[in-house]
């Protein structure tokens, strides 16, 4: 089977920019195209922490000076 996909360097890891359907461990043969730079869109901090969908009370600071 043969796939094209897009990834992104870090600096030591390859990281999909979509998800692939494989088994964790399996094997594969990457060939490097380095594509041009494109304008990364600013994600708000705030768009991020919605995006988790996090469970917990609804005043998280309720309980900040307990352990």
């Amino acid at each position: 089977m043969s796939q094209k996909i897009t990834a992104v360097f870090d600096g030591k890891v390859f990281y999909p920019t979509e998800p692939l359907a494989l088994p964790a461990n399996t094997r594969v043969r990457l060939s490097i195209e380095v594509l041009p730079a494109q304008k990364q869109e600013s994600v708000s901090f705030l768009a991020t922490a919605r995006s988790l969908h996090l469970s917990g009370p609804a005043d998280w600071s309720s309980k900040i000076d307990k352990n």
